[in-house]
C-alpha cells in the first residue's frame, strides 16, 4: 500500500482466572476471556497505531482496509521514525508443571483458602489471599514476513497479614508466581511466614538513620537493580535525556565485581519467547565488571541511539510495544554471605521491599525495606522496622563493594506508559558501604 514502509499486527488471545479470599471469604473466583489486536502501521509521518478488540484475523480487501486507517491515523504524529536492524528467532516456552486449566477453580479455591489460613495468629487481625492465573495466545506477522506464535501460562499468589496490639499495626507480605504452571500445591508455610513476619515487627524497634554499611537482601538488591539501573537504561529514556546513564557509555561507574544485566530469555517470571516487534531476545549486560556496556532497546530507539541491542519491546494485549525489562539482575559474584557479614562489621541488614520511587533522569532513588536486622561484630541482632535505603544511583553503584555468590529471583510486575508487564529482578546479597539509610529511631 503507498506511503507505508513497514506494518506488524500483534494478536493476543487467552484467559484470566482470579480467586480473592479475605478473611477466610472467597469474595470473588471466576475466568474472563479476552481477544486483543493492535496493528502498526509506518509512513513518512511516523506511527499509526490501531487498537482492535475482538479481532478476526483476515487478509485482502479486509486487512487493506485496517491498514489504510492505521495509515491515517500515522499523519497526526508527524514524526520522522528509523528502525534498527533486528535479528529474527523464537525460544521454546519451557514445559508446564503441571497446566493449571486441568484444576477446577474450586480445587484451586480450597489451596489458596488453606494458604490463607495458615496465616491466622491470635495477633493476625486481618487476612488477604489472591490468586492470578493469565494464559495468553500470541500470534505475530509483519510486513517483511516474519510470522511467529506461541502460548504462554503464568500463575501465581499473593498472602497479607495484618497484625495489631495496642495500636500498633505491622504488616507481612508473600507472594510466588510462575510460568511453570499451578503452583498452589505446598505453599501453606508462606502464609504462615507472612504471619510471623507481621508479629515479629510488632515487637521490633524503630531504626536510627545516618550513613552506614548496610547488608542487601536479593529482593531489595534486585529491586535497587530494576528500578535504579533497568529503567534508567531503557532506550526510549536515553534517548529523551531522561536518565543519568546518558552518554556515559564505557565509563566505570561500579566494581570490577558488579555486573548488571537484563535477560529476557531467562526462565523466571518475565521470560518472553521473543518480542513484541517479533525481534530475537538475548543476555544484555547492561554494567559489565562496573562498566557501562550496554542499553536496552526497541528497534526505534536503537536507530536514535545505538550502544545496545533491540529486543526489549513488551506489550499488553492490545497495546503497541515499548522498551521494558524482563528479568533484571545483579550477577552473582564470589562471596559468601558470612564474608559478607563479616566485612560488613557495623551496620544493618535489610530485607525485602515494600515500595519506593526512583527519578532515573535525576538520578536518585528511595526505597522502603520490609524490616532489617541490626549488624554488630558481623552479627545480626535486634529487628527493626520503619527502614529505608535513599541515594544517588551513581554514588552507590561505587559503593557495592561485595556480592555474594546466591542470587535469587523474585517475581512482580512493572508499571510504564500505563501497561503491566509480568518481570522478575533478583541478585545476590550485596556489601554496600556508605549507604544512606533512613530510619525514625532517635538516640
Amino acid at each position: 500500500m503507498g506511503g507505508i514502509s513497514y506494518y506488524d499486527l500483534r494478536h493476543v488471545t487467552g484467559e484470566i482466572t482470579h480467586i480473592d479470599i479475605d478473611n477466610g471469604v472467597v469474595e470473588s473466583a471466576g475466568t474472563s476471556f479476552f481477544n486483543k489486536a493492535v496493528l502498526r502501521v509506518l509512513t513518512g509521518t511516523g506511527w499509526g497505531v490501531l487498537q482492535i478488540d475482538n479481532y478476526t484475523p483476515c487478509s485482502g480487501t479486509r486487512f487493506d482496509e485496517l491498514l489504510g486507517r492505521a495509515a491515517r491515523l500515522a499523519g497526526i504524529t508527524r514524526e520522522n521514525v528509523v528502525l534498527g536492524d533486528a535479528p529474527r528467532g523464537v525460544l521454546a516456552v519451557p514445559p508446564l508443571k503441571e497446566d493449571p486449566r486441568d484444576v477446577t477453580i474450586e480445587e484451586k479455591s480450597a489451596l489458596l483458602a488453606g494458604i490463607e489460613r495458615s496465616a491466622v495468629h491470635p495477633s493476625v487481625v486481618n487476612r488477604r489471599a489472591n490468586y492470578i492465573e493469565r494464559i495468553e495466545q500470541v500470534r505475530f506477522s509483519d510486513s517483511s514476513g516474519n510470522e511467529y506464535g506461541y502460548e504462554m501460562s503464568r500463575s501465581g499468589f499473593n498472602v497479607l497479614a495484618v497484625a495489631s496490639r495496642n495500636g500498633n499495626v505491622q504488616m507481612g507480605y508473600e507472594r510466588e508466581h510462575s510460568i511453570h504452571g499451578l503452583n498452589l500445591r505446598h505453599q501453606q508455610d508462606t502464609g504462615k511466614k507472612a504471619a510471623d513476619i507481621a508479629v515479629a515487627l510488632l515487637d521490633a524497634g524503630a531504626a536510627k538513620g545516618g550513613k552506614m554499611r548496610a547488608v542487601l537482601d536479593p529482593e531489595l538488591a534486585g529491586v535497587f537493580a530494576h528500578e535504579a539501573v533497568g529503567h534508567a537504561s531503557e532506550g526510549d529514556l536515553i534517548h529523551e535525556g531522561n536518565s543519568v546513564l546518558k552518554g556515559r557509555n564505557g565509563e566505570r561507574i561500579g566494581d570490577g565485581n558488579l555486573t548488571i544485566v537484563d535477560d529476557p530469555g531467562l526462565h523466571e517470571f518475565g521470560f518472553d519467547p521473543v518480542d513484541a516487534e517479533g525481534v530475537a531476545v538475548s543476555r544484555t549486560e547492561i554494567i559489565r565488571k562496573g562498566v557501562i556496556n550496554a542499553f536496552l532497546h526497541n528497534r526505534e530507539s536503537l536507530a536514535a541511539v545505538g550502544d545496545g541491542v533491540a529486543g526489549h519491546a513488551r506489550a499488553m494485549p492490545g497495546e503497541p510495544p515499548l522498551v521494558r525489562m524482563s528479568n533484571t539482575f545483579i550477577e552473582s559474584g564470589d562471596a559468601t554471605v558470612e564474608e559478607i557479614f563479616a566485612e560488613c562489621k557495623d551496620g544493618i541488614f535489610l530485607k525485602g521491599s515494600r515500595g519506593g520511587q526512583v527519578d532515573p533522569g535525576r538520578g536518585i532513588f528511595q526505597f522502603n525495606a520490609e524490616y532489617g536486622y541490626l549488624v554488630k561484630g558481623g552479627e545480626c541482632t535486634a529487628m527493626v522496622r520503619d527502614v529505608s535505603l535513599s541515594g544517588e544511583i551513581l554514588m552507590t553503584l561505587h559503593g557495592i563493594i561485595l556480592c555474594g555468590n546466591d542470587r535469587a529471583m523474585s517475581p512482580g510486575y512493572c508499571g510504564k506508559g500505563g501497561q503491566n508487564v509480568p518481570v522478575s529482578d533478583g541478585a545476590p546479597h550485596i556489601l554496600l558501604a556508605d549507604a544512606v539509610v533512613g530510619g525514625s529511631g532517635v538516640d
